[in-house]
């Protein structure tokens, strides 16, 4: 398998629906968000340890029947293209699998799922769907990918698959307005989450440190407008 390891999160935590799960990341990113966390894990995986898929496989078996599943995080994991190939050997293990993903590789979330090999799939939209506002969030310089965002946003509506949508909140980026129209652009969606911007990790753009997060009533007034679109709309970690 091609797919990489850079990072295990062994110790459980609550995560989806009340499972119990361990995170697996992932190296690398077609997007360049100026306020992720794993600005190491992006652009210099290099510098990080691989960890071996062994390591994460006798885990697992040794922790059979606490541990419900297995988070696939980044980076991006769906830039492997062999990252359906490596599901299945997670899943051999017999634990769930959750999927997070930015969207950005529409035809592999297709073969996931088409295989029904997630069991969850949590998808970042990072802006309303209009280019200079996914740009200036995501710093891709095409359109193109855009519209594979908006591809997978269908995708995952019509998978039959349970999953969520979510937003990082970041001032300066995003106003109450620019809530309410990607919640508009998901409508019908079952799950939207909204997250508060953190300084707290490796700040991939070290100006944004300086950024002070919105206070969580503002969220909550969000989600209220928000709440109009999408069957549940939620904030998390306030």
């Amino acid at each position: 398998m091609k797919v990489v390891i850079k990072g295990f999160i062994q110790t459980s935590l609550l995560d989806w629906d009340g499972k119990i799960v361990s995170t697996i990341y992932t190296p690398r990113c077609n997007f360049r968000c100026p306020y992720c966390q794993n600005a190491s894990l992006v652009c210099r995986p290099e510098e990080l340890e691989t960890i071996p898929f062994e390591v994460v496989k006798d885990y697992l078996c040794e922790h059979e029947g606490w541990i419900d599943g297995v988070c696939l995080s980044g980076g991006e994991p769906c830039i492997f293209k062999d990252l359906p190939e490596f599901i299945k050997e997670i899943r051999i293990l017999g634990v769930k699998v959750k999927l997070d993903t930015n969207g950005g590789f529409p035809d592999t979330l297709k073969e996931i799922i088409d295989g029904r090999l997630a069991d969850y799939i949590a998808m970042d939209i990072k802006a309303p769907l209009d280019f200079p506002l996914y740009s200036r969030s995501t710093g891709i310089t095409s359109s193109k990918v855009l519209e594979k965002v908006r591809e997978s946003i269908v995708v995952i509506m019509d998978s039959g698959i349970d999953y969520e949508f979510r937003t990082t909140v970041v001032p300066t980026l995003h106003s109450e307005k620019d809530i309410e129209r990607i919640a508009q652009s998901i409508e019908g969606a079952r799950k939207y989450v909204l997250q508060n911007f953190s300084t707290k990790g490796d700040i991939l753009n070290p100006t944004f440190i300086q950024i002070k997060p919105y206070p969580v009533e503002m969220l909550h007034r969000m989600q209220e407008s928000a709440s109009s679109y999408v069957e549940k709309c939620i904030v998390r970690g306030s």
